[in-house]
């Protein structure tokens, strides 16, 4: 299998990736989009032999595009496209959850201040507002009154990008300390972890602590639904805890991300699965399955 890796870093995640496809002998092409071209019809040199293209682009902007020009060379692209757009898009990742019926966080959207101050005194104190297109917990903010609102609004209508003119609020999930990444292929789970920290973001990113969960039914049904409401693929489902059971134990979960170009060199530290080997399991079968596909086709 000729395996093409979309990048513009190397990190961790990637060398781990890298290594397994090297280990079983698969041949491997390190596509830098920093030094492409993309042209209309014509894939570029690195791209054109490749029997699975895996995006692991650090900037959302290149992925987006990047994907967008494989499938027009009719590369096989993980993830897809589309489910790149839906997932790089907290709007967008939003409407697909709430329309397979997956349980997530309220959430409004406003286009002015005035509006985004309404939403958010209906909402109550606490509540979160986000940015539209971001990761790793930048750019969100826990408001806690009405001045730190109209602060925080007025900050944001000021950046200049239409973007942040685009107010997008939720609900504050009284969550218990932590939440859940779960990293799965297709809808089914390879391995999960807790993210544990005192602050309110949970992100491994901004040093939460991290330790292996054992998958329940219940989140194994909701990693499945979400997936297939973002297109599938390799993905990083988020989960938060909303209740607790009898003995007292949290329970009931609210689905607030869906991540497309999903790190799990934290996963893989705590987890006694081998992650990126359970990773290249999935891409030969993905790549097996299209060249079938291609054969039958001709």
């Amino acid at each position: 299998m000729n395996v093409g890796i979309l990048y513009s870093r190397i990190r961790r995640d990637e060398k781990l990736l890298l290594n397994e496809l090297r280990e079983r002998d698969h041949e491997v092409v390190k596509v830098d989009v920093r030094k492409q071209r993309f042209g209309l019809s014509d894939a570029p040199e690195d791209m054109q032999d490749v029997d699975v293209l895996v995006d692991r682009c650090l900037a959302t902007s290149r992925s987006l595009y990047a994907t967008q020009f494989a499938e027009a060379y009719d590369i096989p692209v993980v993830n897809a496209a589309e489910t790149a757009e839906v997932c790089a898009n907290k709007v967008k990742n939003s409407l697909a959850l709430e329309g397979a019926g997956v349980p997530t966080p309220t959430t409004d959207v406003a286009f002015t201040k005035d509006a985004a101050l309404e939403s958010i005194e209906e909402f109550g104190y606490p509540c979160v507002l986000k940015p539209v297109i971001g990761s790793w917990g930048r750019l969100m903010a826990k408001i806690d009154s009405r001045s730190a609102a109209e602060a925080i609004l007025e900050h944001k209508e000021t950046l200049g990008h239409y973007e942040h003119k685009v107010f997008y609020i939720q609900e504050f999930v009284d969550k218990p300390g932590r939440d859940i990444r779960i990293v799965a292929v297709d809808g089914e789970p390879v391995a999960g972890m807790v993210r544990s920290s005192d602050h309110w973001l949970t992100n491994a990113a901004k040093g939460a602590e991290t330790a292996e969960i054992e998958i329940t039914d219940e989140m194994r049904e909701l990693v499945e639904t979400a997936s297939d409401a973002v297109g599938g693929g390799l993905l990083g489902i988020d989960l938060m805890e909303t209740g607790v059971d009898d003995d007292g134990n949290p329970s009931g979960y609210t689905v607030h991300e869906v991540n497309h170009t999903v790190e799990f060199k934290a996963l893989n530290e705590v987890t006694d699965v081998d992650v990126p080997a359970e990773v290249v399991d999935w891409l030969e079968e993905r790549a097996g399955a299209d060249e079938e596909t291609a054969e039958a086709a001709t």
